[in-house]
């Protein structure tokens, strides 16, 4: 098991920034690639990005690639999702899962989800 809990979603203004954190626990945390995706209202959840287990690989979805940079502190058993130039489709709750694998970007190959948090882009 690897419990998952993200913060730091919110309310922001388009161009703006935001960093969402994944806390995980466990000490198999450095074992995993982690990956953020997001799920619009009425939408499929959407891969975002991945890193894999140490950290020194990164995959990222067109949609957001130069405007996101995902990263882990393994010492800290967390992820990171920087998020720039901020877009009202970026409005989304967004997920951090974790996977044996790495290099998939569907989420059924994510065998541990948190509970989300809600990120809002005005226009």
């Amino acid at each position: 098991q690897v419990p998952l809990v993200e913060s730091g979603g919110g309310l922001v203004q388009a161009g703006g920034s935001l960093r969402l954190s994944c806390a995980a626990s466990g000490r198999t945390f450095s074992s995993y690639t982690m990956g953020w995706f997001r799920q619009a209202p009425g939408k499929e959840r959407l891969f975002v990005a991945a890193i894999n287990w140490g950290g020194g690989s990164t995959d990222y979805a067109d949609s957001v690639k130069g405007r996101f940079t995902i990263s882990r502190d393994n010492a800290k058993n967390t992820v990171y999702l920087q998020m720039n130039s901020l877009k009202p489709e970026d409005t989304a709750v967004y997920y951090c899962a974790a996977s044996q694998l790495y290099g998939i970007r569907s989420k059924s190959e994510y065998d541990y989800w948190g509970q989300g948090t809600q990120v809002t882009v005005s226009s």
